[in-house]
């Protein structure tokens, strides 16, 4: 979505949840990391959660006001793992997990029927209680569901791999590239309205909204 087609009240809502789950997604991997052995972001300085140590800000703001963007980064570095391959499986999926829990953590109070799923409108200036909840948990989800796909530079890449035999795995690290290609490629067509990804993250992300923003118990509203 453009920014031209954004509120002042959706763009503040994006801003202040995409950081947050930006910052926890990084957080996860590099404390998962340093338990695994690996301290180099905690020697970085970046195992924290201060935002600014890990945030892409050109890939935040595309993120924010597109919907796609390399929000940021933590240093790992597998060879200094105790066991690599698991280690470096554990840090790399904690990542999106991280995303889920978060999720979760959001949809309690849609859980309790507290909360109901808010949209801005064109013209609203300030997001309610329940727009930042429901964006919380929205693009937890996309991140959860998009990062677990297969395709080099993702995550999903890297844990496929480290649960592949070595035989495998080594023939599956040789399509990396082609792998990346395939990516911007399926990134390429979003952009011209061909939107590929929505064809496969569509229906996990929309199973897991459904999961998250449907009221298990009514105790009111707010």
């Amino acid at each position: 979505m453009l920014l031209n087609n954004l509120s002042i009240a959706e763009l503040i809502s994006r801003v202040l949840v995409v950081l947050i789950a930006m910052d926890v997604h990084e957080f996860a991997h590099a404390y998962v990391a340093n338990r695994m052995g690996d301290s180099t972001a905690r020697d970085m300085g970046r195992m924290t959660l201060d935002p600014r140590a890990n945030i892409n800000w050109i890939g935040f703001a595309m993120f924010v006001l597109i919907g796609f963007g390399i929000l940021g980064s933590a240093p790992v570095n597998e060879s200094r793992m105790e066991n690599r391959r698991w280690g470096m499986f554990a840090a790399v999926l904690a990542g999106p997990v991280s995303n889920l829990i978060l999720a979760a953590f959001c949809a309690i109070p849609f859980w309790l029927g507290i909360a109901h799923l808010d949209f801005a409108g064109p013209k609203q200036f300030v997001p309610t209680l329940n727009m930042l909840l429901t964006d919380a948990v929205e693009f937890n989800v996309i991140l959860f569901v998009f990062n677990l796909l297969p395709l080099y530079p993702l995550d999903g890449w890297t844990i496929v791999g480290k649960l592949l035999p070595a035989d495998l795995r080594y023939q599956w690290e040789r399509y990396k590239q082609y792998s990346q290609y395939a990516f911007f490629g399926l990134l390429m067509l979003s952009f011209i309205g061909i939107n590929a990804f929505e064809l496969i993250v569509g229906p996990p992300i929309n199973f897991f909204m459904n999961l998250f923003t449907q009221p298990i118990l009514h105790l009111g509203g707010f």
